[in-house]
């Protein structure tokens, strides 16, 4: 494992997080994988790299040493050439980095909630449509290249996209679609765009292991990852590999008013908190199942 840390940085020039992968809370580490995020690096090291650092980013790479977007997106195998879908965009701290790696030869698409499921308010159902519909010129303002390198589609809407995605990425997310009571419809219109070959990553906070319910159900940001994992099973996915890329040990998961308690947000300002990075997540890939 040390071998290929070493290997991994050397191929791309970026300095990586220890431990890249090791055991994670599942025990699932693909030895095919890791060899397979090698080469990816080899490959495209130079690319994300020069994406990462590019002048743009000033205000985000801040988040870079807490997040790892090299070791993830590698870890993801995310190439500068595919056709990547960003699913719940947000603050757009993960657009403004796909939008330089992938504007070149790929495709970003933002991917944004079905809004006929989502909400019965007729004005935010416009909302959302209007989010997704303004998403390449967003991107464009981040990055400044031309708006049609992006676009942005609702889940409700998936005409001439089936089929044609090569990876998804459902980043710091999926506690809300639980708590929202639409993860099964998203990630059934997710699973029908992705290619025969496409991956799903998810980034996610994570819950411990014997968390209760009441505090593992989405509501407090922090998720199982064994209910993620059966989860995403349900609805015809196979786990892939897992990785502790994100892992923060300090993070210990229980705080009154959740994930939004912890950096950046520091939604409480608890002093004791500061200093300890972001929460403890799991960084997990599937694939679809046979």
């Amino acid at each position: 494992m040390k071998k290929f840390v070493i290997a991994l940085a050397a191929a791309s020039g970026i300095a990586l997080a220890a431990p890249l992968l090791a055991d994670s809370h599942t025990g699932m580490v693909d030895e095919a994988h890791i060899k397979d995020t090698a080469h990816f690096m080899k490959m495209h090291g130079e690319q994300l790299s020069a994406a990462i650092q590019h002048p743009t980013r000033k205000e985000d790479c801040a988040r870079d040493a807490f997040r790892h977007p090299a070791e993830t997106l590698a870890f993801f195998h995310v190439g500068p050439e595919m056709k990547v879908g960003e699913y719940a965009p947000g603050g757009g701290w993960y657009s403004r980095l796909l939008g330089h790696y992938l504007g070149g030869e790929g495709q970003l698409v933002g991917l944004y909630a079905n809004p006929l499921t989502a909400t019965s308010d007729a004005e935010r159902q416009k909302r959302i449509r209007a989010s997704a519909a303004g998403f390449g010129a967003e991107v464009a303002g981040y990055t400044g290249l031309p708006a049609e390198k992006f676009s942005g589609i609702t889940l409700d809407n998936l005409e001439g996209q089936k089929g044609t995605f090569d990876r998804i990425l459902v980043m710091r997310a999926m506690h809300n679609l639980l708590r929202g009571g639409t993860a099964d419809t998203e990630l059934r219109a997710m699973r029908e765009l992705l290619k025969d070959d496409g991956l799903i990553g998810i980034e996610q906070h994570r819950a411990d292991a014997d968390a209760p319910w009441s505090y593992a159900n989405g509501t407090k940001g922090y998720l199982r990852e064994k209910d993620v994992i059966d989860f995403m099973r349900i609805n015809g996915f196979e786990l892939v590999a897992a990785s502790e890329i994100n892992a923060n040990p300090k993070d210990t998961a229980d705080h009154k008013e959740g994930v939004w308690e912890m950096p950046p947000v520091l939604a409480t300002k608890r002093e004791d908190l500061k200093g300890l990075g972001e929460s403890d997540r799991m960084t997990l890939l599937f694939k679809k199942a046979k």
